[in-house]
């Protein structure tokens, strides 16, 4: 009995069949997965791949190092344009120092060397006394303030009695006598005795008076007269065409 065609086709269709499966069991995995995949699908996969391989390679090219070109003028020395002598602005003038002020003052009385010393403003009594040498031995230095501060034109009369003074420019006068002095008071050099011989003024003021200098380095004014402890205006008044600095 003859077999159909069709019916020989099919069995060999079954043999293949047969035979690729049983093949396909004994390939590795990853060709079973890849034979198993449909056209459609391994295009889309080799497409996938082809992107991730651009773009990768465009990331380690843009990345990769490259040479930087220095600046023409980076080595070269900064030029300095030279500016003409003339448009230089002038150099201030140094000023010379000034001398240093000075007073002058007659030494006089019992001292090695007296006469008229100029000396440092701001000099005192003590200073005269040194630039005169020194008070002579067992002159009274009794009502003599050292540390009051000397003025211009005064006179410092060491040891001996107060001599009469003819203006404010006098000076003051500085000595061991007592007893009263012709002409205005020194509130400088005054001694309590002296003072004591004013109106008005016993020797409580006139221990307040020369505690005053004392504390103050001297009077520069008649004015301050004022500020010593006992004095009002009233006895201000009475006492201003007196004295003097």
């Amino acid at each position: 009995m003859a077999v159909a065609p069709d019916t020989a086709r099919a069995g060999r269709l079954r043999a293949w069949a047969g035979a690729g499966s049983a093949l396909r069991e004994r390939l590795p995995l990853w060709v079973q997965l890849r034979c198993g995949l449909e056209p459609r699908t391994l295009a889309a996969l080799a497409v996938v791949l082809v992107v991730g391989v651009i773009l990768a390679g465009h990331h380690f090219w843009s990345g990769r190092p490259g040479t930087v070109r220095a600046p023409e003028n980076a080595g070269a020395a900064a030029v300095i344009p030279e500016v003409p002598p003339e448009t230089l602005p002038a150099p201030a003038p140094v000023s010379s120092p000034s001398p240093s002020a000075r007073v002058v003052v007659d030494v006089s009385g019992k001292v090695r060397r007296p006469g008229v010393l100029r000396l440092a403003a701001g000099s005192r009594v003590a200073d005269a006394l040194r630039a005169a040498g020194g008070a002579k031995p067992g002159a009274d230095l009794t009502g003599l303030n050292r540390a009051r501060v000397l003025m211009d034109g005064e006179q410092v009369l060491v040891g001996g009695p107060a001599p009469p003074a003819s203006g404010v420019g006098a000076g003051a006068a500085a000595g061991g006598g007592a007893g009263a002095v012709a002409g205005p008071v020194s509130l400088n050099a005054a001694t309590p005795e002296q003072l004591d011989t004013l109106p008005g003024v016993g020797p409580v003021l006139a221990q307040h008076i020369i505690d005053y200098r004392g504390k103050h380095g001297g009077f520069r004014s008649v004015d301050e007269l004022r500020e010593v402890n006992g004095i009002g205006e009233r006895r201000f008044a009475d006492l201003q065409s007196l004295v003097r600095p």
